[in-house]
């Protein structure tokens, strides 16, 4: 089960009593206080952990706390600290105030730990009330209570590349086809319900991580369909790869215009981003139909088909492509890096395409 947003209720550990004692030994007369220090309550930490990837096991637990100190004891010994509770969270979590919106903590590394809620101060035991006028103090302080706070856990999924689509565009298929990712496919809309992830390799030691999300349809910004509520897991994307299917009953030009307009009104950030575009499914349209069709959304984007590409494009395909990822070489973050028609079904520039990607991956990494 994927779980991509809680909400929870935090408390750290209450500081133990402080304690009232008196010293009481033999051939000692009149032993003066030695009451201990209550113990320090829990604290609440937050760890990034690769190991897991859903909120789903914070489901059930909506009050989550740490453990209170003990109470000290006689002889002046302080009470035993409570044991600090770590919550474990996905990479990509952000830890958001329920009441104010406001974005307390980002946890993006493996292994990184943050301490979110102290655990209040153990009491002072009567020992340290004693004085001249008062050498039989009998009282001890209570302990600090701890902090509690409501809060809302988002998982927004970490990746490289992140696939733009209608719904039944293929997205699932391209990266069953590129990377270790196997989600569902099948030839109805909405077969990808939950967001996943994938790892491209590029050769032995490189790669890249792509994300495919539910589909989006026009309005996903404003809650229509299932985009707004998984357009999140794009957001720390920098590179997007719009997919538009040539076989699709709505027109080429609307595909385009209507994903990028909902990416730019979901977050001015994704509006930004590079981009590239894979015009899918042409194993199903006739050749000299895949030529015209690509060659005129090509001039639809004011742009002319490329001659030679350093991927290995098919030759007998027209396509698109930047010649430089440097923008201060002359890449041009406005337009596509490149338009290429694909298919996943026959591996057609599917090659190509990856190797393509993560050259613009590379791009990002360096900045």
């Amino acid at each position: 089960m994927f779980t991509d947003s809680v909400e929870l209720t935090v408390s750290s550990g209450k500081g133990g009593m402080g304690c009232v004692a008196f010293r009481r030994e033999k051939f000692v007369l009149n032993g003066g206080p030695n009451g201990g220090d209550g113990g320090k309550g829990g604290d609440i930490w937050f760890k990034c952990d690769n190991n897991t990837h859903t909120l789903s096991h914070f489901q059930r637990k909506m009050h989550i706390k740490a453990d209170n100190g003990r109470p000290g004891e006689g002889s002046n010994m302080t009470g035993k600290s409570g044991a600090k509770k770590i919550i474990i969270v996905p990479p990509g979590t952000q830890v958001v105030d329920t009441e104010t919106g406001e974005v307390l903590l980002d946890l993006v590394k493996d292994g990184e730990e943050f301490r979110f809620l102290e655990g209040g101060k153990g009491g002072l035991g009567n020992t340290h009330f004693k004085s001249p006028t008062n050498q039989r103090p009998t009282y001890a302080q209570p302990g600090q209570k701890g902090e509690t706070r409501s809060i809302k856990l988002e998982l927004k999924l970490i990746a490289d590349v992140g696939l733009v689509g209608f719904p039944n565009v293929g997205k699932s298929t391209l990266i069953s086809t590129v990377s270790n990712a196997r989600p569902e496919i099948a030839n109805y809309e909405f077969t990808t319900l939950t967001p996943k992830l994938g790892q491209v390799n590029i050769g032995d030691y490189e790669s890249f991580v792509m994300a495919d999300i539910p589909g989006i349809i026009g309005g996903a910004h404003e809650g229509k369909g299932l985009g707004i509520q998984f357009l999140r897991h794009i957001e720390r994307t920098k590179t997007l790869l719009f997919m538009i299917d040539l076989a699709s009953y709505r027109d080429l030009k609307e595909q385009i215009d209507v994903l990028r307009q909902e990416v730019a009104a979901f977050s001015e950030k994704l509006g930004t981003s590079k981009y590239a575009i894979a015009l899918t499914r042409v194993d199903i349209i006739a050749p000299d139909d895949v030529n015209e069709l690509v060659s005129s959304f090509i001039k639809m984007m004011d742009l002319e088909p490329s001659k030679h590409s350093e991927f290995d494009f098919d030759k007998n395909l027209p396509y698109y492509i930047q010649e430089t990822v440097d923008e201060t070489l002359g890449y041009d973050r406005e337009k596509p890096y490149f338009i290429l028609p694909i298919s996943s079904a026959i591996n057609k520039n599917i090659e190509g395409l990856k190797y393509a990607l993560f050259n613009l991956v590379q791009s990002d990494r360096k900045e």
